[in-house]
């Protein structure tokens, strides 16, 4: 177990992070954020966490960095949890490809959003791979999905980050049952998905 006693834990992403915390679910939303936040508070109440939610549906590493000074860095978080590119990926494949974000774009502004966080609170870093509930890796999302995710692992390595492989966690569900177990559009888990990746959280964490 790495997180430490009054630790500030901020997350930030997309919808998948998001996950109603502006609305119905207020304030931790209804996704893994909120399952990571109850199952750690439950397991190790002594530490007396504090718990940030700044999950924004729709958005892709540009939106992210357009709001990072204040959703990010001004939060003053000890851990800094940040999952985004599905959507970067995802707008490739529907009808707003001009806001897909190719993977060296991707790659560059995450390094800077991440530098930038790190330099300003001397932030610890989690780092959570973008995923897609597909098992066939030759589907051309799955295919880029497992690219971007590469790069997120790189970016773990190179800040001495926690690494959470969301990707390799959907894949062990689904070698044994189908992806719409998960969810109706292989992006958008069910509250079971949603478990999947705060299980996946919890590993990385070493939380027990």
């Amino acid at each position: 177990m790495i997180l430490r006693t009054g630790q500030r834990v901020v997350f930030i992403g997309d919808s998948i992070t998001d996950c109603g915390r502006r609305d119905v679910a207020a304030p931790y939303g209804s996704g893994y954020v909120s399952l990571v936040r109850a199952l750690v508070d439950a397991r190790h109440p002594e530490l007396e966490l504090e718990w940030v939610n700044r999950g924004v549906g729709g958005d892709t590493v540009r939106d992210l960095a357009a709001r990072w000074d204040e959703d990010a860095v001004a939060e003053r978080p000890d851990w800094l949890a940040v999952m985004i590119g599905i959507n970067d990926i995802w707008r490739h494949y529907g009808d707003r490809p001009d806001e897909a974000v190719g993977i060296e774009e991707y790659e560059r502004t995450l390094r800077d959003l991440l530098r930038r966080a790190v330099s300003a609170t001397g932030c610890r870093l989690i780092l959570g791979d973008p995923f897609f509930i597909e098992a066939d890796r030759s589907v051309p999302q799955r295919a880029d999905t497992d690219r971007y995710a590469a790069v997120v692992a790189g970016l773990a390595t190179e800040f001495d980050a926690v690494h959470v492989p969301n990707q390799a966690a959907f894949d062990r569900v689904l070698a044994v049952s189908p992806a719409t177990r998960w969810a109706d559009d292989r992006v958008h888990p069910h509250l079971p998905g949603h478990a999947v990746l705060a299980d996946a959280y919890l590993s990385a964490l070493g939380v027990s």
